[in-house]
């Protein structure tokens, strides 16, 4: 009789723990997916069935009629936000309720990433974020600029002293060499030509950074997701020890050696530790032309932040996230926009002669201000930014609780509590034909000033949206625009044998990494 009881009981714990938490959206009246047992909706992308961003249009796609629907991440539940206007009260109206993301990396387990806005929440986000906002302004872009500008300019010159008609190249493998020197320069003031020179510390530390398919990264992200509390335990950094300390020692010599010289450099240690010495002023009142349609509105971040205090150790976090965030994931933007401009050689036709009318324009030598108003680059990055965002999804954590009011007949108020998360599948919603017809075509004249307007808000988030939206939006734009201008300026791309057409996703990386790489060619241009 006891060993009756006894499996009984556990029956009921295993009921409880493992079957019970999958019925949590049927529970509300949430049409939800058809989790695999304790996997979730996850097992596809575990199996390799799927890779992520398939993995995200499928859940998008569990009912097309809904408003929100409800997956899981192994047992935890997510609701998709799949209505614009959902999405529009949640990340923006009602921030204050969904301040958070979900912290990937908390303080206590990694001291330096757990500080960087990526992983902090609540206050503390609040502070910092309020803190290094004026990093950002259209005016600092000016001020970094002509760095920036000489990257891609030592980009185009590596490859046309190759002397070679036509280059096949692998784009990303070359292009994260260029946004390499590109934060090396602008962020820690260091020059290095990661072309001629690729063995470069930066460089070395960068592609151990931005390996998003290596097994310690594949690793650390399922247990984050499994089982966050051994990570906690076992104190697993988000990267290898060694990249802290080579970080921190550049960030902090390099700090103490301004301080100690009273050197000044365009870059964003400078404005760090001017914010840091709280002289570092908010000049977005300016006359500078801005991004275009690609800018995201900045918005009151909710209720109002305190005066913060950055540290040097503050600022080896963020320059390391800038890193972590500059080197692989704006790459590979650019890598499909190479590739997109092969395929369309009549968007690069277009392209090609507004390039050239501004080069004529400046008299060779591109500003910043020109740069800006190239109307047609900005529609091509647009575009690309549209098929390819920088991010496949993101999600808010409720912090104080939460109604979604019905608005569909088969609705019913659903209560979120402290704690629920809810994505935004920003990739599905970029691929939605019933937003953008015919989505899988590159169209750069979506984004014209005559059809922009027809754009349904909160539809297009490349960069993401409301106060928590990506910061450093204006920099990857920037290096983006640069780059293209300055390939553009010296080569046609177009397609070689080695080509993926169409395009198909890595199923072993956790990000968009295209599956056979970007293969392209470059051929050199014959100028009159």
């Amino acid at each position: 009789m006891l060993l009756v009881l006894l499996a009984i009981a556990t029956l009921i714990y295993f009921y409880w723990k493992i079957i019970y938490p999958h019925k949590y959206w049927t529970r509300k009246g949430v049409p939800q997916s058809k989790p695999v047992f304790l996997f979730g909706d996850i097992w596809p992308m575990i199996i390799r069935k799927y890779s992520a961003p398939e993995l995200v249009d499928e859940f998008y796609k569990i009912d097309q009629n809904a408003r929100y629907c409800g997956v899981y991440q192994f047992l935890s539940p997510g609701l998709i936000l799949r209505d614009p206007e959902l999405i529009k009260e949640i990340t923006v109206k009602d921030f204050d309720h969904f301040v958070d993301r979900r912290v990937f990396v908390k303080e206590n387990v990694d001291p330096v990433f757990g500080r960087s806005l990526l992983s902090l929440d609540g206050e503390k986000w609040r502070n910092m974020r309020a803190a290094v906002s004026p990093v950002f302004t259209s005016s600092k872009m000016k001020y970094m600029f002509p760095s920036i500008s000489q990257c891609g300019e030592d980009f185009a010159n590596y490859f046309l002293k190759q002397n070679k008609d036509l280059l096949e190249l692998e784009m990303k493998e070359s292009i994260t060499k260029f946004t390499n020197d590109v934060i090396a320069n602008t962020v820690f003031g260091f020059t290095c030509n990661s072309l001629e020179n690729p063995n470069n510390e930066f460089y070395k530390m960068g592609d151990e950074v931005g390996n998003m398919t290596s097994m310690r990264t594949r690793i650390v992200f399922l247990m984050n997701a499994l089982a966050p509390k051994i990570l906690s335990f076992f104190k697993i950094y988000l990267f290898s020890p060694r990249i802290y300390t080579f970080f921190r020692q550049v960030v902090n010599e390099n700090i103490s050696s301004r301080e100690k010289h009273g050197v000044t450099r365009p870059d964003m240690i400078d404005l760090l530790v001017k914010a840091k010495n709280n002289s570092l002023k908010n000049e977005e009142a300016d006359d500078l032309p801005e991004a275009g349609f690609t800018t995201v509105k900045d918005t009151e971040n909710g209720k109002k932040s305190r005066k913060y205090q950055i540290t040097d150790e503050d600022i080896v976090a963020q320059a390391l996230l800038f890193f972590f965030a500059g080197f692989d994931s704006v790459a590979g933007v650019i890598s499909y926009m190479c590739y997109e401009l092969a395929v369309a050689q009549d968007a690069q036709e277009k392209l090609r002669q507004e390039v050239d009318e501004t080069r004529e324009k400046c008299g060779g030598k591109i500003s910043y201000e020109e740069l800006m108003k190239m109307k047609y680059m900005h529609m091509a990055v647009s575009e690309t930014l549209r098929k390819w965002p920088t991010a496949i999804a993101s999600d808010r954590v409720c912090v104080k609780p939460y109604t979604i009011q019905p608005k569909l007949p088969n609705e019913k108020p659903l209560h979120l509590k402290v704690g629920d998360t809810v994505n935004i599948p920003i990739y599905a919603i970029q691929r939605d034909p019933q937003y953008f017809p015919e989505p899988d075509r590159f169209i750069p004249e979506r984004f014209s000033e005559e059809n922009k307007s027809k754009i349904v808000p909160y539809t297009y988030m490349s960069f993401g949206t409301g106060p928590r939206s990506c910061i450093g939006y204006r920099f990857a734009l920037l290096e983006m625009k640069i780059l293209m201008y300055h390939l553009i300026s010296n080569f046609e791309i177009v397609p070689v044998a080695k080509t993926q057409i169409p395009i198909r996703f890595n199923p072993k990386a956790v990000n968009m990494t295209a599956e056979k790489g970007f293969w392209v060619g470059l051929k050199r241009r014959v100028k009159v």
